[in-house]
């Protein structure tokens, strides 16, 4: 293939062969809305996925207490103003079960549905560099061919199961939080062990203490959270982001996470103490993620982060009876380089119920699993119930899940061996017509997902428009511009804090997982950068 050159012959005929002009894999937010992008440029378009309806990780996160992290009145699509005023959200922070009403709105209101295949995986997809389409396996050993192939699975969706001695052995209900079952889950009464303090611990836990016979928190990390401050929506709140919703969402464009809060202009090392405190106290007042947005440095110098963290602990100190459960509970890491969690207020609180004991895993490991049980240390934990907080194999699991083969045969997992390389985040060298939503190297999990997967989704449609357009019937990224988008995202990770300590965000949850920083930081600037590629006619690609 060469550079903006148009080849006609055998591949442009061969390429009507096919069963749709695009397979989508993922019916969460960005595969509804790249199905509907995709159906406006008059493509025929087929989705398939896993779970038995959409909604992606909020179809499979039902888990008690799940709520998003980021305010409703955000997280929602922007692409149709109808749809931006007819729902009503009713809280501040969403809950699951509010997030995949909306979805079901959405999937019935455009119609999606009837171009999407349910409880179906897609276990492979292989590349056919005569016939410039991909030949994509689905579960029920059919095969389908496309000209383009998306991804669009998210980087939070494929749960990681601990390799434990003897877990396969146990008695009762093993749920890991990221697949938690649609039928009612027995809880009052039960002794039930939760694994891990991530974002999805830290919001079932106090749930489930409110009627378990007996929590136990296993912790090996303690973690930073924030409260939500979680409240119903007034009316006259809504109406009055309605009215200028554009500009709304213009302002939150504008923030490094394109979450619209206010950025302090201060660095937190040129006040003094009664300061930090205060502006600490109105963001955790506040609530939500914004709280280490009080001072403009806390990301970027790590003296100024240890005034966030600092302060947060004394907060834990002040609301944790017990002295020596408290000190277990008090996070010696930065603040925000693992996701700073946000709980609705009752995780530290939830230590001073008397039927919630702390496990540490740092004094006391986890050795196996028995049929009645967990030994830890050198005892057993009696439980009924395992609960399994302990995360995804973030940005790459997802991808790395379905058996892909590009143009030269070549597997996606032979070429991710050392950590994965794209261009722009969606676009891999090897893989010509094949797309990943917010995949790595995309702001994705540093930045709020919608914005994040409309960007996407728009500059996806955009490319194949243009390619249509243009009679194209090929596009790949070249691999000198990957090359340099893995340089350019690794040297804006290292310009921060975040490298600095190991997390999801550089693949150190997962055992042999290659340590590479894995999203890319700042929205607004990867916004521009990917607009600038497609203006200069897709530079970094070969187009035939």
């Amino acid at each position: 293939m060469t550079d903006n050159a148009t080849v006609n012959g055998p591949v442009a005929e061969s390429v009507k062969e096919i069963d749709f002009d695009t397979v989508i894999v993922g019916a969460g937010f960005a595969g509804l809305y790249m199905l509907h992008k995709l159906r406006s440029l008059g493509q025929n378009v087929h989705v398939y996925d896993a779970a038995g309806g959409v909604g992606g990780t909020w179809y499979w996160n039902r888990y008690p207490g799940a709520r998003c992290d980021v305010p409703s009145m955000e997280y929602s699509y922007q692409f149709d103003e109808d749809l931006q005023q007819e729902w009503d959200w009713t809280e501040r922070y969403a809950t699951q079960g509010d997030i995949l009403k909306y979805l079901e709105h959405v999937a019935e209101r455009f119609d999606l549905k009837r171009d999407i295949t349910f409880n179906m995986r897609v276990d492979g997809a292989s590349f056919d560099e005569e016939t410039c389409t991909w030949s994509v396996n689905t579960g029920d050993g059919k095969t389908v061919r496309s000209r383009f192939f998306i991804m669009a699975t998210g980087c939070l969706s494929k749960p990681h199961i601990p390799d434990i001695e003897g877990l396969d052995s146990f008695k009762g209900p093993v749920i890991h939080t990221g697949r938690w079952p649609k039928e009612p889950v027995e809880i009052e009464g039960k002794r039930i062990a939760v694994i891990g303090t991530g974002s999805s611990s830290i919001q079932v836990a106090p749930e489930l203490a409110k009627t378990a016979k007996h929590l136990m928190l296993l912790q090996r990390t303690p973690a930073y959270t924030v409260p939500n401050q979680n409240r119903p929506l007034w009316p006259d709140e809504k109406d009055a982001i309605k009215r200028r919703y554009k500009a709304f969402r213009d302002d939150a464009h504008k923030s490094r996470a394109g979450i619209l809060y206010t950025l302090g202009e201060k660095s937190a090392l040129e006040v003094d103490e009664e300061e930090l405190d205060r502006e600490y106290q109105k963001k955790w007042e506040i609530g939500g993620l914004g709280f280490t947005a009080a001072f403009h440095d806390i990301y970027d110098n790590v003296e100024a982060n240890k005034t966030a963290a600092d302060f947060v602990r004394k907060k834990i100190r002040s609301i944790v009876r017990d002295p020596e459960v408290v000190e277990k509970l008090i996070p010696t890491t930065l603040i925000g380089c693992k996701r700073l969690c946000v709980d609705a207020g009752g995780y530290f609180e939830m230590f001073n119920r008397d039927n919630v004991s702390l496990v540490d895993l740092r004094e006391e490991p986890i050795v196996r699993v028995t049929p009645n049980g967990i030994v830890v240390g050198e005892r057993e934990l009696e439980v009924d119930i395992i609960v399994l907080g302990t995360g995804f194999d973030a940005f790459t699991g997802a991808l790395l899940n379905v058996d892909l083969h590009g143009r030269t045969g070549k597997s996606l997992k032979q070429k991710w061996e050392d950590g994965p390389k794209t261009y722009l985040g969606h676009s891999i060298a090897g893989f010509p017509n094949m797309f990943a939503i917010t995949g790595p190297g995309s702001p994705s999990a540093l930045s709020n997902f919608l914005p994040s997967i409309e960007q996407d989704v728009n500059w996806i449609g955009a490319c194949i428009k243009f390619m249509q357009d243009n009679n194209y019937s090929c596009i790949e990224a070249s691999e000198e511009a990957e090359d340099e988008w893995v340089k350019h995202v690794q040297e804006v990770a290292d310009a921060s804090i975040y490298p600095l300590e190991n997390s999801w965000y550089v693949g150190t949850n997962i055992p042999g997982k290659p340590r590479v920083f894995l999203p890319y930081i700042g929205y607004p600037s990867y916004v521009e950068r990917c607009n600038a590629v497609a203006e200069d006619g897709y530079k970094g690609y070969s187009l035939m």
